[in-house]
């Protein structure tokens, strides 16, 4: 395939494929658009010539994307979204947030951290209606009807767009009664020994920690007799001296303050950035824009 490398391609572009990848056919996109298929056609055409790379495969049974297609793909929402929030930014016309806004979260985090966020959204935009729902389970956003998810950790799905809401990590701790009576782990292999507990968050692995130290990343696999789908009770089995826990520095850091809790291998830690996902680009909705440019200030400041 030919192309001229110095076209770039154009967002009208990126919008025919994107739509042609949300509706697996031209036809389909190019009703949604309000184009006809030959347009839509011609611009996948001039598109896959200015990027020098096929991006579809068409065949009886539908289409797919090649392996360029799908980086492609997660540039296009990406360069859209920013493309689309320059406008918004430039414009003097976007309308006040109102309506339903469906917000999920997990369990622990939502209701220490995005439950008080979402009340105080509530107070500064009167004409949004906010729904908190939270879960310990993957969530299919479109499926259910979720407008936008925080989600601790940096597993994000492709299918979606992600804005990094503040860094953060989990740490290792015990509390000194355990540490007394059966000794401080020295390297990440002792780990092993000892009693972890264990917690079962989404679709993480169970008993397996992948820990970070010096950019390099390793996986222990740990046991211990006990192990919840809760955080907040492996917390309190770990203030009670039952084992070691990978948490949160927001959730331990009064602990370890306190001296009811120790960092046990301080060199290693696990990412666990906050992140919003949701599944449009912001500038096509004023409230899921404000929602997240208020999550992003507040949680910037309150994990910094």
């Amino acid at each position: 395939m030919t192309g001229d490398r110095d076209r770039l391609p154009l967002a009208e572009d990126l919008r025919v494929f994107l739509a042609v990848v949300n509706k697996q056919s031209f036809a389909a996109a190019a009703m949604e658009l309000g184009q006809s298929p030959a347009y839509v056609s011609k611009r996948m055409q001039i598109l896959e010539e200015a990027l020098n790379a096929r991006l579809l495969h068409r065949s009886t049974r539908g289409i797919r994307l090649t392996e360029e297609g799908e980086r492609a793909q997660r540039w296009a929402l990406q360069i859209l979204d920013n493309f689309d929030q320059f406008i918004g930014d430039l414009s003097d016309s976007r309308t006040e947030p109102r309506g339903n806004m469906h917000i999920c979260s997990s369990f622990g985090f939502g209701r220490c951290h995005v439950a008080p966020a979402v009340a105080e959204l509530a107070g500064r935009y009167p004409l949004l209606n906010l729904r908190l729902d939270l879960y310990d389970r993957v969530i299919d956003l479109v499926a259910e009807g979720v407008d936008l998810e925080i989600l601790v950790g940096d597993d994000i799905p492709e299918q979606h767009i992600g804005k990094k809401l503040a860094r953060h990590q989990r740490i290792l701790c015990a509390s000194p009664g355990y540490l007394k009576a059966h000794g401080l782990p020295e390297a990440l292999e002792d780990l092993s020994r000892h009693q972890c507990l264990v917690l079962k968050e989404r679709d993480n692995p169970f008993g397996l920690w992948s820990l970070t130290a010096g950019g390099e990343e390793q996986r222990i696999r740990v046991k211990g007799a006990l192990s919840s789908n809760s955080g907040e009770v492996v917390l309190q089995w770990a203030l009670k001296h039952h084992g070691i826990i990978l948490r949160s520095q927001w959730d331990v850091q009064p602990y370890i303050d306190s001296g009811e809790l120790v960092q046990v291998l301080p060199a290693y830690s696990q990412p666990a950035s906050v992140w919003a996902v949701y599944p449009m680009r912001l500038a096509e909705s004023a409230k899921l824009r404000v929602c997240v440019e208020f999550l992003h200030q507040r949680f910037s400041q309150l994990f910094s």
